[in-house]
């Protein structure tokens, strides 16, 4: 883009800095205010650095290319934005239309600027177009990227509090399973088994599955792997809430539960985890 044409634009964003931040901000704050998402100060406040630093960018960078290095303060700007309207609870769609909804204000004051070479306005349009276009759609790429990281998150810290390690005696732990056990939750099941043996010194552990709606062979060799890692930590598992259609499902599939205590409900495993430490509850008379 030729040195005159580039002068002009950053010319036009300095003289009209002001009523192209009010006509471009009050394009958003009837929707983000309506929402409760956020406050005008804090969209103000965003609104303006943006141009400050789009407006500075332009006035140095040799090319209108949004993946060039001149470009990255901008960049960077917008990424940050981005991830934070993600934590907001702003759309995707809302988020990009923070830099395409800049074109309308910017060309009125580019017809202006540029009113007597229609050409040049042309010229210069289609450029920032493409600009604008670019860093809007960087926008959606970096927005995406952090809410799949929030995703990821809450469902990590689902899974811990899906998992708990209660303490039902000294030295016995429980630990009751509801839904379904795959890999990921496997992982966070055994994390969080081994470090509550660790924590107590417990000797006996009773892993529930009475909340487990169906068990195949993955789901029983989850379990055997929770069981083989217990047993290293010196703790020995007891599997309760084992119905009669598990009981099948497990002999059919030919799963080897041998080596592992089984009952068909909590108490009755209590009682036996109770038994092999030795301890015994009675019931207290008058």
């Amino acid at each position: 883009m030729e040195a005159s044409k580039s002068a002009t634009l950053v010319e036009v964003l300095t003289r009209h800095r002001d009523t192209l931040l009010a006509d471009w901000l009050n394009q958003h704050l009837s929707i983000a205010l309506r929402r409760g998402l956020t406050t005008e100060a804090e969209m103000s406040d965003q609104f303006r650095k943006f141009l400050n630093i789009f407006s500075d960018t332009l006035a140095t960078a040799d090319t209108l290319d949004a993946s060039r290095p001149e470009w990255e303060p901008v960049r960077a700007f917008l990424g940050d934005m981005s991830a934070h309207r993600a934590r907001q609870g702003f759309t995707p769609a809302e988020t990009a239309t923070f830099v395409f909804s800049l074109k309308q204000p910017l060309y009125g004051r580019m017809r202006e600027a540029f009113g007597d070479r229609p050409e040049e306005l042309a010229e210069v349009s289609w450029m920032l177009n493409l600009l604008l276009d670019a860093l809007g759609l960087y926008t959606t790429e970096v927005f995406q990227r952090s809410r799949d990281a929030i995703i990821a998150r809450q469902q990590e810290e689902l899974l811990e509090l899906s998992t708990p390690v209660v303490q039902l005696w000294d030295g016995i732990l429980a630990l009751p399973l509801i839904g379904t056990l795959d890999s990921a939750r496997t992982q966070v099941v055994m994390e969080s088994l081994l470090e509550k043996i660790v924590e107590t010194g417990a000797a006996i552990s009773i892993i529930d599955i009475t909340g487990v709606p169906t068990v195949d062979t993955l789901v029983a060799q989850h379990l055997l792997k929770t069981v083989a890692a217990a047993r290293l930590m010196g703790a020995d598992c007891i599997i309760s809430g084992i119905r009669p259609q598990i009981a099948q499902t497990i002999v059919h599939l030919g799963v080897d539960l041998t080596n592992v205590i089984t009952k068909s409900t909590l108490a009755d495993a209590f009682i036996v985890a109770l038994e092999k430490s030795g301890q015994s509850v009675s019931s207290r008379v008058g």
